[in-house]
């Protein structure tokens, strides 16, 4: 038995959780495991028939009240794991999944390996390839244990969507009443409106350095906000505090795979590669011909960014 935990976000499951549930189906289908879902906090109802098309038989809904609260959470799924003899879980790389893996082992004694970008070669033992060195290296991975945690590397492991269809999808309403042995509360949670998360993200546009100040990010927020995209920088950027840190993107920042990536006036360093090499297609604008960006970039424009992205904003509003 396999069991994923499915993070959602005003309603609606977040890209990583569908990747998550896409590993899933692929081990259900390798070596004929049965698998199940557990979610912590609200979800439209057209977003759990989604779950079905991965394999997904089961569904737990957990009422305990504290949403977000990573120990309870944790025992939420402890005791659901014992309940249905769960021999793997399989959580994506998200904040909340990292807090909530190292509690899963301990409560449950289980082993662990993270970053896994393939399913196991083989499950006695478990073999797996995960990503190393932040991004520099693959490493195979090999676990005795029987009961095992995987964490997905969701900016490498490429989602397979399945029309699977099961008509045996049955949905748990499990209520707990766990409460923290942490004397702390959330209070509040405050996150701005409109802005779309930069790892759900399926169109990126990213400034660096070569943009000269913070004061003419107009120009990539506009093409953001028509492209219906998200906005991101480099590490130099985020360092001089013109952007904020949770936009930057590289080996010390954040990992993505949009669909699009456009990179304004980024030189390319290799940090930054490492950050983004998962693109399905990458634009780069630099009016250095020799930048290392052009490198990795299936399209690249060689031009001054102040008159090449206002062109590209008038014509998509066109």
């Amino acid at each position: 038995m396999i069991l994923t935990f499915i993070e959602t976000e005003n309603g609606l499951i977040k890209k990583s959780s569908f990747t998550a549930a896409s590993y899933c189906y692929e081990l259900k289908e390798k070596f004929n495991y049965a698998v199940i879902g557990v979610i912590s906090n609200k979800i439209e109802e057209t977003e759990t028939k989604k779950l079905n098309d991965f394999g997904i038989s089961k569904l737990y809904k957990v009422d305990n009240g504290c949403q977000n609260q990573f120990d309870s959470i944790s025992r939420c799924i402890a005791d659901i794991v014992k309940k249905e003899s769960v021999k793997i879980i399989i959580l994506s790389d998200t904040y909340n999944s990292k807090y909530i893996l190292p509690m899963l082992t301990a409560n449950l004694n289980y082993s662990s390996i993270s970053n896994a970008i393939e399913v196991p070669k083989s499950i006695s033992p478990f073999l797996i390839k995960r990503n190393a060195f932040s991004g520099k290296a693959f490493e195979n991975a090999e676990c005795t244990d029987q009961n095992i945690i995987i964490s997905v590397n969701t900016s490498i492991y490429k989602s397979k969507y399945n029309n699977n269809n099961n008509n045996n999808f049955e949905i748990v309403n499990y209520n707990t009443q766990y409460n923290n042995d942490i004397d702390f509360e959330i209070v509040d949670v405050q996150k701005e409106i409109n802005k779309i998360n930069l790892r759900d993200a399926e169109i990126v546009v990213s400034g660096g350095r070569g943009l000269k100040g913070p004061e003419n990010w107009k120009m990539i927020e506009e093409l953001a906000t028509i492209l219906k995209g998200a906005t991101a920088c480099s590490k130099p950027v985020s360092d001089l505090k013109w952007r904020p840190h949770e936009e930057h993107v590289g080996q010390t920042g954040k990992t993505i795979s949009p669909e699009l990536y456009i990179a304004i006036g980024i030189s390319g360093a290799i940090q930054h590669a490492a950050g983004i090499s998962s693109s399905k297609c990458i634009l780069s604008i630099n009016t250095d011909s020799e930048a290392p960006i052009f490198k990795i970039s299936n399209y690249g424009i060689i031009g001054d960014a102040f008159e090449v992205v206002p062109q590209i904003i008038e014509e998509l509003k066109k």
